[in-house]
Parts: C-alpha cells; sequence; structure tokens
C-alpha cells in the first residue's frame, strides 16, 4: 500500500532519500505535464519539472505541513513556470466567445461527466483537443489542467495560482467556451436540427 504524501514528507525531513525518491515518482508526471501545457516545450518542460523538484526538496522544512503536499508543489511548478514565460513572450492565441454561446461540449463544462482528460483520449478528438488547448492562453491552459486532468477544487487551484477564487471561475469558464468554439470550428460541434422548412420540402 503506497505510503500517504504526509508521511513520505516526515521521512524525507528526517533524511530520507528514498522517501523523496517515491514523491518525485508519484508527482514526476503530473508536474511535467502541467509546466508541458503552459510553456509548450518538452525539453523546456522537462528541465523545469526538475527544477521544481530541487526547489520542494530544498524548501521541504519551510512546508506548512497543514496543508496538502500536492498543493504546495503545483504551486512551486506555477511559479517557476511563470518565471520561465515572463523572460520571453509565450505563443498563445486568446479565444473567448460571448457569453450566451451554447456549449457544444458538455462534457467539458459538465464537472460530473467523465474526465475530459480521460474522454479525450481516444483517436481524432484527441488530437483535436490538444491543438484547441494549445490555443488558449497560458493562464486557461494551466486552470484547466488543474481542474479537470488533476481533478483540483477551485480553492485548491486559487492556492496554486495565487489568483482570487473568482478569478478562476473566471478562467473556466471562458477556456470551456473557447474550447467548445474552437473544437466546433474542427467538427466536433453538436450535428445541427435541421429547421420547420427543410423539414416540409
Amino acid at each position: 500500500m503506497a505510503r500517504p504524501d504526509e508521511q513520505l514528507v516526515e521521512l524525507v525531513l528526517r533524511g530520507s532519500e528514498d522517501a523523496f525518491r517515491d514523491l518525485v515518482r508519484r508527482y514526476q508526471r503530473p508536474i511535467y505535464a502541467l509546466i508541458l501545457r503552459m510553456v509548450r516545450d518538452p525539453a523546456e518542460a522537462e528541465e523545469l519539472a526538475q527544477d521544481v523538484f530541487i526547489k520542494a526538496y530544498r524548501a521541504l522544512d519551510r512546508f506548512d505541513r497543514s496543508k496538502k503536499f500536492s498543493s504546495w508543489l503545483f504551486k512551486i511548478a506555477h511559479n517557476t513556470a511563470i518565471d520561465r514565460l515572463r523572460r520571453k513572450r509565450p505563443i498563445t492565441v486568446p479565444l473567448e466567445t460571448p457569453e450566451d454561446q451554447a456549449d457544444p461540449l458538455t462534457l467539458i463544462a459538465d464537472r460530473h461527466a467523465e474526465s475530459p482528460s480521460i474522454a479525450v483520449e481516444r483517436g481524432e478528438l484527441a488530437q483535436a483537443f490538444e491543438v484547441a488547448l494549445g490555443r488558449l492562453r497560458s493562464a486557461y491552459r494551466e486552470v484547466m489542467v488543474l481542474r479537470f486532468q488533476e481533478g483540483m477544487a477551485y480553492e485548491e487551484i486559487a492556492e496554486v495560482t495565487g489568483l482570487p477564487l473568482g478569478t478562476v471561475k473566471t478562467h473556466l469558464h471562458r477556456a470551456r467556451r473557447a474550447m467548445a468554439q474552437e473544437l466546433t470550428r474542427m467538427g466536433f460541434g453538436p450535428e445541427k436540427k435541421p429547421d420547420e422548412s427543410e423539414r416540409n420540402r
């Protein structure tokens, strides 16, 4: 049975290198995935992910153990990626849709539905999802990944990103609508029903 994060952290603080390796193995994939979605460069994401774990190891004695270790670690990842992005201009295409536009992919909007990170791992939709996600602003990409891939609550996302709770909700709302608009452009929207005049022909 896997040891909980809290126990591993305690062992690391007592000098266990094996416990830290367990934490790295547990989080290296999601940390890398988050950073990759933000910086859009695999080699750079790998380098930054390594930096995250080095920073976490050096700062672990200052970690507030009343908080979740995963949120603390993702916050370090967020700050590390943001620092890199600030030193260069990120390539993004802002996408926002009118508030009254229908969302053709209710899967993305419905948090009770199957996780988008699982649902889109199939064929062309998976590729289209990645393309659409890549065209979002980096801030929108990040909250989408934290919410739907990592399953974080709004409050956790706010803690990780340092954004007000209301801003997190706004980013997610706009990101979902932008994703829906882009996926519709690529042919993954709902089928249009024929209007009355077409049915009477």
